[in-house]
């Protein structure tokens, strides 16, 4: 065991709506890239997560990334699939009766529909353990630098995230981590995280919505399966 993780805390697959990368590829190029440990932050469904976990469990941190009625929230170590569409205080009780460790994804991102308003991330800011102070597919810097100014203003823990859709994306965003089993012990080590970080270049929401549209049209063809 090395002494610290590389840790990637925001990433999808082919079970996320916008994502055709499959599982398979998924380990692969996190194998090659020298990722450590991988959540797996599917939209809406923590099903991929579970599912990857059972062949790698030593590997995979079962997360999701939930949509509710003001914005989206990770969720890390969950036991089951949490659904859209519930109010904050209502996803964030059902995290905590899983144990979950939770942030806020991407809060200030201008151009994402899973943004929160400032207002309303406020309501809950108490309730959260962390926001993401980085996520490598907001287009605008300045959005991650909002998101991080607010977390140190509350004393809130960071998370950063590739937040990938395809293979080319994943380790853009990681934490370096000292080793953790659990909950408790992930949460003191986010404590003393480092990030390392990168924006990811405009294309690759293009191939998001190109992979939304495959599935509409009912075509799952593996795409970028090189990485």
């Amino acid at each position: 065991m090395s002494e610290t993780w590389k840790v990637e805390l925001h990433s999808h697959t082919i079970y996320s709506r916008d994502c055709l990368t499959s599982l398979e590829t998924v380990l692969a190029n996190c194998q090659r890239k020298g990722i450590d440990r991988l959540a797996v932050t599917d939209h809406n469904t923590a099903e991929g997560a579970l599912m990857l976990a059972k062949h790698a469990p030593d590997f995979v941190i079962v997360a999701e990334e939930i949509m509710t009625t003001q914005g989206e929230l990770l969720g890390y170590f969950l036991k089951e699939s949490i659904p859209a569409g519930l109010t904050p205080q209502e996803t964030i009780r059902r995290l905590r009766d899983q144990g979950a460790v939770i942030s806020a994804a991407h809060p200030y991102d201008r151009l994402r529909k899973g943004a929160w308003k400032e207002a309303e991330l406020l309501a809950i800011i108490d309730q959260v353990d962390a926001l993401e102070t980085f996520n490598s597919r907001c287009l605008y810097a300045e959005d991650n630098a909002k998101a991080l100014a607010l977390a140190d203003k509350f004393g809130k823990l960071h998370t950063v995230g590739s937040d990938a859709h395809t293979p080319y994306e994943f380790g853009r965003a990681t934490l370096t981590m000292q080793p953790f089993e659990g909950v408790g012990s992930f949460f003191e080590s986010l404590k003393t995280a480092k990030a390392e970080t990168k924006l990811s270049p405009l294309w690759v929401h293009g191939l998001s919505t190109q992979a939304k549209w495959l599935k509409k049209l009912g075509l799952r063809k593996r795409l970028w399966a090189g990485g």
